[in-house]
């Protein structure tokens, strides 16, 4: 048996430590101040009997702020929000502007009908149903044998 001495490093921070294990960390966990912008919203995606429903989570945003765009089998959800606060009593010293947005795509599979995609924002969830296309259904047919 052998004694083995192990180097002790100076303590790092908690942020250079994180470096190290995850360097390419997203934007949004960072404590940067464009870490808003752009930033990636949850999406949860079901499946039922008539097709999908994408649940955007998007809290803060008006109806008016979405743009849902379809180009060939691409479909595009993003928002844009830009808030500033007035007060005309009082004269500026500071003034912020508060600026969120983000940028979702998804690829839509040829049995998705396009032409019925229904969107709906309620309570901070943009709700998008995608409906399967109708297959002609041929009617069952017996064949006798001869």
């Amino acid at each position: 048996m052998s004694i083995v001495k192990f180097r002790q490093y100076p303590a790092k921070s908690f942020n250079n430590l994180m470096d190290d294990f995850f360097p390419q960390l997203p934007s949004l966990f960072l404590n940067e101040p464009t870490a808003n912008f752009g930033q990636v919203v949850p999406v949860n995606i079901k499946q039922n009997e008539n097709g999908y429903v994408l649940d955007v989570i998007a809290p803060g945003f008006e109806k008016e702020n979405f743009k849902i765009h379809l180009e060939k089998n691409l479909l595009t959800v993003s928002a844009e929000r830009q808030a500033e606060e007035e007060n005309k009593n009082e004269k500026d010293i500071r003034k912020e502007y508060k600026y969120q947005s983000f940028k979702r795509s998804f690829t839509i599979d040829e049995k998705i009908d396009t032409e019925k995609i229904e969107a709906k924002y309620e309570d901070g969830i943009l709700r998008l149903n995608l409906e399967n296309k109708e297959e002609v259904k041929k009617p069952a047919k017996e064949i006798t044998i001869q």
